[in-house]
């Protein structure tokens, strides 16, 4: 559980959104444009099981998304 609160927290410095998350087939969708993180950041939510999605335009895990 600690590297999913590290990954919101991280994601949470671009932005917080009034409906942040949504699951789906088990995946878990974070509305954050990627286009705004650091590379540093990216860096570390790949490390963190989180990719940039372009079809979501935001934040795809499959690691925490069982739902």
């Amino acid at each position: 559980m600690s590297g999913l609160i590290e990954a919101l927290t991280i994601l949470m410095k671009y932005g917080n959104p009034e409906y942040p998350t949504h699951c789906e087939h088990d995946s878990l969708y974070v509305a954050i444009n990627p286009e705004l993180v650091s590379p540093a950041d990216l860096a570390r939510l790949e490390e963190l099981s989180f990719h940039p999605n372009e079809d979501f335009g935001g934040f795809l895990s499959y690691h925490y998304g069982a739902c």
